[in-house]
């Protein structure tokens, strides 16, 4: 018997925005989001820099997240040059206080709108697929590129909360107030 006997295989759907393809991650994926998360830059609200094999569990994780829930992380790539610059998705790990929508684009692509774009994308998939009545990120108070993005997607910080010992500001957004924002 083999895990794939075990674990059924789950559909990751693929989501297009104009410049950029959510996708299931791939095992190719793994080197570059190990360079992302080794950036101590890129990972500075994030806890610090990861060592590899940190980065490939979390990958793991991230495929997991879709057999268990039936939702996850995509893999986000630039679709004119095909490079992997970032994830996006939903998140809910054990002690979390509700489906979060989160996002991490790698420093040489910030600047360029990709991780409102992708977490646009990401939550309107939630909102439509899952049903949900709201949703939330967890945004480090001294963060102010996320907190922009949590803006964009008609997120306002709800309450500060504690996260792994380390404390977050929880910002949500309701299914109603996205709509409005974003239109169906």
């Amino acid at each position: 018997m083999t895990i794939a006997d075990v674990i059924p295989s789950v559909p990751i759907p693929r989501l297009e925005t104009e410049r950029l393809l959510l996708r299931g991650f791939m095992l190719e994926d793994v080197s570059p989001l190990v360079e992302m998360c080794a950036d101590p830059e890129t990972m500075k609200y994030m806890g610090g820099p990861r060592e590899r094999v940190f980065t490939a569990q979390n990958h793991a994780s991230f495929v997991g997240h879709w057999v268990l829930f039936g939702y996850g992380m995509w893999a986000v790539e630039e679709k004119e040059s095909g490079e992997f610059v970032g994830r996006v998705g939903l998140i809910n790990f054990d002690g979390w206080p509700a489906i979060e929508v989160g996002w991490l684009i790698g420093r040489p692509w910030w600047g360029r709108g990709y991780a409102p774009e992708a977490a646009i994308a990401s939550a309107r998939w939630a909102f439509d697929s899952l049903e949900l009545d709201s949703l939330c990120s967890l945004i480090h108070p001294a963060n102010d590129k996320s907190v922009r993005v949590a803006e964009k997607l008609g997120e306002v910080c709800s309450k500060s909360i504690q996260i792994f010992g380390t404390e977050v500001n929880m910002h949500t957004v309701s299914r109603d107030d996205f709509v409005r924002k974003h239109g169906p």
